[in-house]
């Protein structure tokens, strides 16, 4: 199965084998009144014969629920959905200006590659992984011998899986565990969406069925304590607060003692996004996770940074900023929906070996969504994938066609 058939079949829907016994069943039966009308009629005046019940196993039965393959399926759907619909402007952008560049330049030459590397560019990929994904497409193309650059297109989906994922394909997992205390750490520039992310990831895992508590440690910021309050309202957890001005190491003291005697299962800790003293914040988060530590062994478990899609290499610069002043363990990639520059996050993973771990795909509540590499390929693609996809499914159907014709009727 082609790499692009089998992202099309995950996340877009494939026939299932009912549908497929149904098309069988259609075209034999036309078949066969075709050839016997007199035949069929004669039949339809006896009564109908009862299909003969095939013998059940202990554990075919129909109880109204659908097997986990099928509930998988359409999870793997929903979400190829989502990441199609966020990742519009992108994709848009993308596929266009890969289209043009293929109708160009219709065989594999160095002019090729050269245009390729100024297209990825612009789409804000990163130069380093530029050159890096080129280069292996070059080697590629010589290994498969392929000529014509629409033979490429494929390979050049599944290139950038593979530089997503490098070595490690479950990078973008979190590290929450159950039957503990788990706590996250919100890093973060001012005006990126850090709060409103807080927010989504409350819900999202109380709606999971984790007990969730906030905790208010940007004191600086003013208004910020206040903006986290009404997130905790509106989806319903605790926040743990002092007043403006407070020592947010202080917060976290008083969060993680809250949130052992509630037994909660996720920490969730705001701080403060003042980049541009780098020493004085990396003192603060230094002391907030020294805090944490000491009463949660080996906590914080992620320190997630949110960074602006629609920021394009600034949010690239901030992440390098960033990992200077503290040991971030993943991204969250906000407004992914309002930018074309979704390239982005090939960058952020490749030159900085940060994994993404949420992008933003929307305004709604459940618009937060866990990163998936193949999910963001297709959300990048989906439209040549499929267009793709169904030309190779006529083209073998075409085929098909003409092997099964006889000699009289080939010619």
């Amino acid at each position: 199965m082609s790499f692009f058939k089998r992202l099309k079949d995950k996340f877009a829907g494939k026939p299932t084998e009912e549908e497929k016994e149904l098309q069988d069943l259609d075209q034999t039966e036309s078949s066969e009144e075709d050839k016997k009308p007199a035949e069929k009629e004669e039949k339809s005046t006896l009564p109908e014969a009862k299909p003969k019940e095939e013998p059940k196993d202990d554990f075919d039965f129909d109880d109204g629920l659908i097997s986990i393959e099928e509930f998988e399926e359409i999870e793997s759907q929903k979400l190829g959905a989502k990441f199609r619909q966020g990742l519009e402007k992108t994709r848009e952008n993308f596929q266009e200006q890969l289209n043009n560049l293929i109708a160009r330049y219709r065989t594999v030459d160095e002019d090729f590659f050269e245009a390729l590397e100024e297209m990825l560019i612009t789409a804000d990929v990163g130069f380093n992984t530029v050159m890096e994904l080129v280069d292996e497409l070059r080697t590629e193309a010589q290994r498969r011998n392929i000529k014509e650059t629409e033979d490429l297109k494929e390979v050049i989906v599944e290139k950038i899986v593979e530089i997503y994922q490098q070595e490690d394909d479950n990078s973008e997992v979190m590290n929450l565990e159950d039957g503990r205390l788990n706590v996250i750490l919100m890093v973060g520039v001012n005006g990126v969406g850090k709060t409103t992310t807080i927010g989504k990831l409350a819900h999202r895992y109380k709606a999971e069925g984790k007990k969730v508590m906030l905790a208010a440690g940007d004191t600086f910021r003013a208004g910020a304590i206040n903006q986290l309050k009404v997130w905790g309202e509106r989806v319903g957890v605790d926040v743990i607060s002092q007043s403006e001005g407070s020592d947010p190491a202080a917060v976290m003291y008083d969060a993680i003692n809250a949130a052992k005697h509630q037994g909660v299962d996720i920490l969730i800790c705001d701080t403060a996004g003042r980049l541009q003293n780098k020493a004085n914040l990396m003192n603060e988060l230094e002391k907030m996770k020294r805090v944490i530590g000491r009463a949660v062994p080996d906590a914080p478990h992620e320190v997630l940074l949110c960074l602006d899609a629609t920021t394009g290499q600034n949010a690239l610069s901030q992440a390098r900023n960033f990992k200077d002043v503290t040991n971030v363990t993943g991204i969250v990639l906000t407004k992914l929906d309002g930018t074309a520059k979704g390239g982005i996050v090939l960058a952020i993973r490749n030159e900085l070996h940060i994994p993404v771990k949420y992008v933003g795909l929307g305004e709604q509540l459940d618009d937060l969504q866990p990163f998936d590499p193949e999910s963001y390929v297709y959300g990048l693609f989906a439209d040549m994938i499929e267009q793709t996809v169904e030309e190779h499914q006529e083209e073998a159907a075409e085929t098909t066609e003409n092997d099964g014709d006889t000699p009289d009727e080939q010619k």
